[in-house]
């Protein structure tokens, strides 16, 4: 990087401020900053919701499976986000929606204390909010790997440096900040991207090798097949279930993009262009990766540096710039909206169990709280990528696979099945059994039985095990025990009934009366 390239990033960094400061104007109370107060554009919370999915393990961790492997990068990882966003359109999107214009919460996982009980909200939350803890951090250690790779710093300086960013835009504008940045990112990754394919294809006319016949290359033989090495038919399948869950809500950030449109049918339209985004977008950025063997030759094993050492060699300075940029973007699109999301949780579900004072909080003293929050939340992670790539956690991939992907099934069944008529009979007891069976049978396929099998267990199954385990217990118990009482039924009524609109919501039977103080008396009870 020279001079040229250091003034893109500081501008960079100086325009995501000045987006946070603005956004702060709109900012009044707990709802506008955890939904935008339902007043955000569908065009707007698709691009966000399609950007906060984004991360710098792009560009290090599936730029190392696109590096080995080939097209399975994209086969196995946004093919299915995009099908599973598009079922989720119908599925999910409207009834999240209808979360805050009909429930009148501004967190994803508020109405559970009603649709279950205290215990199973607060089981959701507590586990949800250390899982993305784990989550950020692969990401912040993703961009540092790439900062480090462009400038010499150190691992643990880039990862202050882009956390103590995102923490000033996002702390000071919330939800707002978080959507306009994301544009401005899409717009930045537009250019970026472009940039770097027409780089690719250039290159490659340069070394005689024309577009199509790239792939006949020896140095690229088998990276034309979709499913290779771990990434088979079984992974294929439980990545498209875990990705209908994640990516419509299990991991809120995307369920708050939901929740901030005006109407159900906004939120629908938003989902559906987002799905349209993960199917088209990412095949432009995936070229040059699956192109890099042919360019470059990785130093780590992984093939983790791949694009970075690509994007040295081929872009001047000032594209070099912008796409470093782009690699910011995604990483601080994501992040900011995750930190989002889980200060949502903490101050609307989680604190007003622990600490009673929280249950009187007035909208200022709320909104300062959310604050803090997001910091708390953004230095924990920030303290979790600092043990990425130790024996614990392993490499960026295996945090962002693994353990991402191989706990969300237990967390998201839950409360995105929760939200359809089909699962009413399942109430608070398949919601627990279904958490804590996941839960185990993860622990116990990468770990025990890791240990004893020859080679150990197939990441496939890693993956898919503790996700089917979840949805089967959470369907199996519902029937044994069915729990769908009027309250319960009441709750999925007014989250599933057609239509917009106050009238819409008053033809519902209302919600249960009672504050966090009843529902505790109610559970104790139980």
């Amino acid at each position: 990087m020279n001079g040229l390239d250091w003034a893109v990033l500081i501008g960079y960094f100086g325009v995501m401020v000045a987006i946070g400061i603005w956004s702060h104007k709109r900012v009044d109370d707990v709802s506008d900053f955890f939904t935008a107060g339902g007043k955000m554009p569908w065009w707007l919370s698709g691009i966000s919701h399609h950007m906060s999915g984004y991360s710098a393990v792009m560009f290090t961790g599936y730029a190392g499976i696109a590096y080995t492997y080939g097209v399975t990068s994209f086969v196995t990882w946004s093919f299915p986000i995009a099908l599973g966003i598009a079922i989720g359109s119908k599925l999910f999107a409207p009834r999240i929606n209808r979360l805050r214009s009909r429930l009148h919460v501004a967190s994803p996982l508020e109405y559970l204390k009603n649709r279950y009980d205290l215990k199973t909200q607060q089981a959701l939350a507590w586990s949800g909010m250390l899982l993305k803890i784990v989550d950020v951090g692969a990401k912040w250690a993703a961009i540092a790997t790439l900062l480090s790779v462009f400038t010499g710093i150190s691992l643990n300086q880039g990862i202050l440096i882009t956390g103590a960013i995102t923490a000033v835009y996002c702390t000071i504008g919330g939800l707002w900040a978080d959507a306009l940045t994301e544009l401005g990112q899409f717009v930045i990754q537009l250019l970026a991207g472009v940039a770097m394919f027409i780089a690719v294809v250039l290159k490659l006319n340069d070394k005689g090798i024309g577009f199509l016949g790239a792939w006949d290359e020896p140095e690229l033989q088998g990276h034309g097949e979709p499913l290779v090495g771990p990434y088979g038919t079984v992974f294929l399948l439980a990545f498209l279930f875990i990705k209908l869950f994640e990516y419509n809500g299990g991991m809120l950030n995307q369920a708050q993009r939901y929740m901030a449109t005006a109407s159900a049918k906004e939120a629908e339209r938003s989902a559906r262009l987002s799905a349209v985004l993960w199917l088209v977008w990412p095949l432009v950025l995936f070229f040059p990766m699956w192109m890099s063997p042919l360019l470059v030759d990785a130093q780590k094993p992984d093939g983790s540096d791949s694009y970075g050492l690509m994007t040295e060699q081929l872009l001047p300075h000032g594209l070099l710039g912008l796409v470093i940029v782009g690699f910011f973007s995604h990483t601080m699109a994501m992040c900011s909206s995750d930190a989002n999301a889980i200060a949502a949780v903490f101050t609307r579900d989680c604190a007003p169990v622990v600490w009673r004072r929280a249950r009187s909080w007035s909208q200022g003293q709320g909104l300062r709280v959310a604050r803090i929050t997001t910091v708390v939340f953004l230095g924990l992670s920030m303290a979790a990528a600092t043990q990425v790539n130790s024996p614990t956690f392993k490499d960026i991939i295996t945090v962002v696979i693994k353990w991402v992907a191989g706990l969300m099934g237990p967390m998201a069944i839950p409360m995105m099945l929760g939200l359809l008529r089909t699962f009413r009979r399942s109430g608070p007891t398949a919601a627990l059994t279904s958490w804590s069976m996941g839960l185990l049978a993860f622990y116990l396929v990468n770990y025990p039985i890791n240990d004893r099998v020859s080679g150990g267990v197939p990441l496939q199954y890693q993956v898919s095990i503790p996700l089917a385990v979840s949805l089967v217990l959470y369907i199996l118990v519902g029937f044994i025990k069915p729990e769908d009482t009027p309250e319960r039924l009441a709750i999925i009524e007014k989250i599933n009934t057609d239509g917009d609109g106050e009238g819409a919501a008053a033809a519902a039977i209302p919600t249960p009366a009672g504050g966090v103080d009843d529902v505790i008396g109610t559970s104790a009870r139980d």
